[in-house]
């Protein structure tokens, strides 16, 4: 798998969707470990550019980011990876985010201190 490197230099990022774990099985309530053990979490982004155009995003962060509803945020070392997967004969295929963390707009040096 291949890790795309996200440049967020002329981005902004609002938190639309507050961080909850990310379940392997919904069925079950098995929560999704990083390979050090520790619950992955998943947060809604919304990014917009300078020209106005707005994606949302869900993005991947190893434990609670701590982040609410409203907060502008930076996703520190965020990523894209492609997936593919097959179920039932359907193939479907993506392209999902991960950071390294999640911080509000002005911590992002202070976390890396």
């Amino acid at each position: 798998m291949r890790n795309m490197p996200i440049d967020t230099t002329n981005l902004a990022f609002v938190c639309v969707s507050p961080p909850r774990p990310k379940l392997v099985n919904q069925e079950t309530g098995e929560i999704k470990m990083d390979k050090n053990g520790d619950a992955v979490y998943q947060v809604g982004l919304s990014c917009s550019n300078a020209e106005g155009r707005v994606d949302l995003l869900t993005v991947q962060v190893t434990g609670d980011p701590g982040v609410t509803l409203g907060q502008v945020v930076t996703p520190v070392g965020l990523v894209g990876f492609f997936w593919e997967q097959t179920i039932n004969g359907e193939r479907r295929s993506g392209v999902s985010f991960r950071a390294e963390r999640v911080v509000p707009v002005g911590a992002e040096n202070a976390a890396a201190a």
